[in-house]
């Protein structure tokens, strides 16, 4: 713990810790697989907790939604993080229409504040990515091809989103179904990713049209 926090700010960390822990404990226990500590925050909703695997030391910070109702589980490493906020959901909350395939999130990685991860189709992130505030994952699309067929009766399609190791994605990204994200990118602030990104390159326009390798 940083040295330049005052005795009393140290006690406040540790009673907030514990409380997670504690939280945590009570929600760990009806999960499908956990390892190790879970640390909950104020108000968190987890549903459907029989399709939820954790890692060890696992975060849900505070306003978090976790449904885990999916065909595949939401499977979260060791040292994940879900940011203030966040929702996960591969299916409605009431069990109508088609369930979602679910995600799984690798070892060392971080949701930011507010994010929302739609994972109807598969989402796979990997490890030591590190997700910006209020970004988008949307791993599903509405097919819209007959214009005499009302959208909402045309079914979807589910290609699946990849975020490949060691990605980082600033805030207020969206990134939409299909899209590979290859390992060591990095992707500015705002953009909205509908293509592949190859690996180790910056993607800078809001439109996700001008590349650059890192290692230029």
């Amino acid at each position: 713990m940083n040295s330049k926090l005052s005795f009393f700010q140290k006690i406040n960390i540790y009673r907030e810790t514990g409380l997670k822990v504690i939280r945590g404990f009570c929600n760990k226990i009806f999960l499908k697989e956990s390892k190790g500590f879970l640390f909950v925050g104020k108000r968190v909703s987890i549903h459907n907790r029989k399709h939820i695997r954790v890692g060890r030391n696992v975060k849900f910070e505070a306003l978090s939604e976790i449904q885990g109702l999916s065909t595949h589980d939401l499977v979260f490493g060791n040292y994940v993080t879900i940011g203030y906020g966040t929702q996960i959901r591969p299916s409605s909350y009431y069990g109508v229409g088609q369930i979602g395939y679910g995600l799984t999130i690798g070892n060392h990685s971080s949701i930011g504040p507010m994010g929302y991860l739609g994972c109807a189709g598969e989402i796979k992130i990997g490890e030591k990515v590190m997700i910006g505030p209020k970004v988008t994952l949307v791993a599903e699309n509405h097919i819209f091809k007959d214009v005499y067929i009302d959208i909402k009766n045309q079914g979807v399609s589910q290609k699946g989103i990849i975020i490949e190791n060691n990605v980082w994605i600033g805030t207020d990204c969206t990134i939409l179904d299909g899209v590979t994200i290859g390992e060591g990118s990095v992707i500015g602030a705002g953009c909205l990713i509908t293509k592949d990104v190859p690996n180790n390159s910056i993607v800078y326009d809001k439109r996700d049209k001008v590349y650059r390798e890192r290692l230029s």
